[in-house]
């Protein structure tokens, strides 16, 4: 088991993307954890060029939406087209049937359109017209949201949220990471020369391998523990459902495949719980009042809970 072309998409990426390693390196355990990234930050900090040379690095197809008022979920599935010629209907994909989808300010759209997304995140296929057709593999679906300006937008509903295995925010630069992105962009585009270090095909392995990575006994009771404590916190109105718990599990793994081990340790869970449960916990509206964060509560729950001492063979 050799999980070392993740290091290698790492170096890569960090030819054209400056700074945000950690950001990268949940971006990569998403795609080993077969899941979906929602990247909400402010416009202009490097969401769509991060997606791009993940793409781009891993060899695979890339397809960007612009999420409108107006998009149909026709217009990201695909749709059939009569051939007078022919006399056929003939399938015109949609930018979904592409390895790693770019859904740029999903919150803009209707929620009609923001449930045609379901499917294919889910099930990894669509269906048009009665038939169904599966995605292409690997498939990853990296979605962007501001924040902050809220006017004219149409906030994901908890059951689209849910389907999102890692919430991740990007952050500004450092002064010293700012000038070397000018200094680097300065005359040429480090995306335009760059190349695959791994096919998508490698990537298929990779995730298959993540499978397999060994999960104790005791990881399994921590995980259920941190789960279960958010269900019973009197800040929540609702907690993390089983699907978070599945999350926790396959991002754990996935963060065990990245430091190149056949085994989850307690440290690859709490390097991941925030992102992994953060956006789908409800609070209570009393504490959203108060300036409590979903963060907030989870930094309480992991301080509660008790961290296992597991062997490796357990």
């Amino acid at each position: 088991m050799d999980f070392a072309p993740c290091k290698k998409i790492v170096d890569n990426i960090a030819r054209v993307v400056v700074g945000k390693s950690e950001a990268v390196k949940l971006l990569i355990v998403a795609l080993l954890a077969e899941g979906h990234v929602l990247l909400e930050d402010v416009p202009g900090v490097g969401k769509t060029l991060l997606a791009k040379t993940l793409a781009r690095s891993t060899g695979g197809s890339f397809k960007r939406v612009q999420f409108t008022p107006d998009l149909l979920p026709a217009d990201i599935t695909g749709f059939n087209i009569y051939n007078q010629q022919s006399g056929e209907f003939k399938f015109q994909p949609g930018p979904v049937s592409a390895n790693i989808l770019l859904a740029d300010e999903i919150n803009r759209t209707i929620p009609r359109t923001q449930a045609s997304l379901l499917e294919a995140m889910e099930e990894r296929q669509v269906t048009v017209d009665g038939i169904t057709r599966a995605l292409p593999e690997p498939f990853l679906v990296i979605a962007t949201q501001n924040p902050i300006e809220l006017e004219g937008t149409f906030p994901l509903p908890e059951a689209q949220l849910d389907r999102f295995l890692l919430r991740i925010s990007l952050g500004y630069p450092s002064k010293e990471e700012e000038d070397l992105i000018i200094s680097r962009f300065q005359e040429t585009n480090p995306l335009e020369d760059l190349q695959p270090v791994i096919s998508p095909a490698e990537v298929v392995n990779l995730q298959k391998q993540r499978r397999t990575i060994k999960i104790s006994p005791a990881i399994r009771e921590y995980i259920v523990k941190i789960v279960d404590a958010t269900r019973r916190s009197p800040l929540l109105r609702f907690g993390a459902s089983p699907r978070g718990s599945l999350s926790l599990m396959r991002a754990a793994q996935a963060m065990a495949a990245f430091e190149n081990r056949d085994y989850v340790l307690p440290d690859d869970l709490k390097a991941i719980i925030k992102p992994v449960l953060a956006h789908r916990l409800i609070l209570k509206p009393e504490e959203k009042m108060r300036g409590t964060t979903a963060e907030d509560i989870l930094e309480e729950i992991i301080a509660q809970v008790e961290v296992p001492t597991p062997g490796v063979n357990e």
